[in-house]
């Protein structure tokens, strides 16, 4: 179970831990959260070179039961969730009856009629909310689960092996976006292929009172090849330089699948009717049509670094926002992804910059993401 503190924060599982290790915490959706334990930089590239460890308990996890609960995801997300095979998991995301993005979503699929909603901490109330309402008439049951598991990733090029130390089950099976029960480090979890970092890795989703020797485990187990302790700041730059979407900045309930260059996700081919479908099958014709606003990568040329909400700017004009911006330890310079009109949108458009508190910065236009791993 999470606890709450004097502020009304809630706690997770490991956050004794956490403390002893020195975190800096920070409010994070309404949980107390380690922001870093040192220095982001060297957090980011143990990611990236070796492999870190992540609390993730703030996740929302959702379970959706019972005979019809394939058709009841079917119809309260936009993916076809029926077709996931058993251990195997999708991304997806659940729109509001107008096509606005209510938030993006990893299910797992445990068994025949069993799944495993993870929703964004911020968004997860108005997502058990949303499958509450939408299961009317369902033989299904939506409940919360966000008390019964702690999450634990462990991502990075080390973290298989790592991993392998402590358990018996198939990892190299184990393919990216599935899920398979096991045990770890004598601990029961799901242990999912899945992260949000760019690289290789695994989620763990274990049971709170679990939390504590799992990641002492881990720790051990990784000590020997550099393995760190890693906090939301560098989660943000890592997933960052891998070009994927953070609720809030690059998805929001203004947009739709396809003004966020998701439309993929949403499949009208599927059986029965789901929520939003008209208006997704209009923003679809939309797109099609005119494109949107186009989401792009932008590398500074400078060193200033841009923020969310700055505008982007061709030609004294502004022609689209910044959603996300940081420095890339990886590329060595501030990167940011931002929606611009289409005629901008191409890689190498010239005479794009960013207006920085009134100076218009200059920036390359390139392809996402700006980091893709070696496999």
């Amino acid at each position: 179970m999470s606890s709450s503190d004097s502020a009304g924060l809630r706690r997770t599982a490991l956050d004794a831990l956490h403390r002893s290790l020195g975190a800096t915490m920070t409010d994070f959706a309404g949980w107390d959260m380690p922001l870093r334990y040192g220095s982001e930089r060297d957090e980011h590239v143990a990611v990236r070179t070796r492999a870190g460890l992540f609390d993730l308990s703030h996740m929302g996890e959702i379970a959706v039961t019972g005979p019809e609960a394939a058709a009841l995801l079917n119809h309260a997300l936009v993916g076809n969730i029926a077709s996931v095979g058993v251990g195997r998991a999708r991304y997806t995301m659940i729109c509001r009856a107008d096509g606005g993005i209510l938030d993006d979503l990893i299910v797992y699929r445990l068994a025949e009629t069993e799944y495993l909603v993870v929703a964004n901490a911020s968004n997860a109330q108005v997502v058990l909310d949303a499958l509450t309402e939408r299961a009317a008439g369902f033989d299904a049951e939506v409940r919360d689960d966000r008390d019964a598991y702690a999450l634990i990733a462990v991502q990075g090029p080390e973290s298989p092996g790592i991993l392998k130390s402590l358990t018996d089950a198939d990892l190299d099976g184990l393919k990216y976006y599935a899920g398979l029960p096991g045990t770890v480090a004598g601990v029961p979890a799901l242990i999912a292929r899945t992260g949000y970092t760019g690289e290789d890795g695994f989620e763990l989703f274990v049971k709170p009172e679990h939390a504590v020797a799992l990641w002492e485990a881990l720790t051990e187990a990784g000590a020997g090849v550099g393995l760190v302790a890693c906090g939301l700041s560098c989660r943000d730059t890592l997933r960052l330089e891998a070009g994927m979407p953070l609720y809030g900045h690059e998805l929001t309930t203004s947009l739709t699948p396809f003004d966020a260059g998701l439309g993929r996700v949403v499949k009208f081919e599927k059986d029965g009717d789901f929520v939003g479908r008209e208006a997704l099958r209009e923003a679809a014709d939309r797109a099609a049509a005119k494109p949107p606003r186009v989401l792009v990568g932008l590398v500074a040329e400078g060193r200033r670094v841009p923020r969310a909400g700055y505008p982007v700017v061709a030609d004294g004009t502004v022609i689209g926002e910044v959603t996300s911006g940081a420095p890339s330890p990886t590329l060595g310079r501030p990167i940011a992804m931002a929606y611009v009109d289409a005629a901008h949108s191409a890689p190498g458009t010239e005479g794009v910059g960013v207006d920085i508190r009134g100076s218009h910065e200059p920036y390359e236009v390139v392809a996402l993401p700006f980091y893709k791993r070696q496999k």
